[in-house]
């Protein structure tokens, strides 16, 4: 083997490789939901659809109680167990990891579901620096992933 012919094939083995780990890499940001792309075409969120905190705003400094007002354009708001096609619930999660696009989301302490429709509600967190991320789910409290969710961080009082 001539070493212009080794110098080729060891750089196709690291075009190989590299392109190997960029669909690996791209796999994981679609089942995530990265990038507004999901996995499952049914919840993929369009440009005009997004959830977000009308306040408090990122970065705010709270008392230890106070009141967090929801918002949601392109998708409307339906109770839990209703699964008309781009509708879904509030969910709210206080520092814990997003949730990824289909999974449901757990009910605890930490995992605040808004099932009725509620866009606002009244939080008491110990002072000190929190997350707040609002998830989007269906009415099978199945998460429309990284599109559909925003985080800030609150400071307490």
């Amino acid at each position: 083997m001539s070493s212009h012919t080794a110098r080729l094939s060891i750089k196709h083995l690291f075009i190989y490789a590299s392109a190997s780990v960029l669909l690996i890499a791209s796999a994981d940001a679609l089942s995530y939901g990265g990038g507004g792309y999901t996995a499952n075409p049914s919840y993929a969120a369009e440009p005009d659809q997004a959830v977000y905190f009308i306040e408090p705003k990122n970065n705010a400094t709270v008392d230890q109680e106070f009141t967090i007002k929801m918002g949601i354009t392109g998708m409307a708001i339906k109770p839990a167990g209703d699964m008309t096609p781009n509708t879904g619930h509030h969910h709210l999660l206080v520092d814990e990891s997003p949730i990824r696009t289909n999974e449901v989301i757990p009910n605890s302490p930490t995992h605040l579901h808004f099932g009725k429709g509620q866009t606002e509600t009244t939080l008491a967190l110990t002072p000190g620096k929190h997350t707040l991320t609002l998830q989007f789910a269906d009415g099978a409290h199945q998460s429309y992933g990284f599109a559909m969710r925003q985080s800030i961080t609150v400071h307490v009082k």
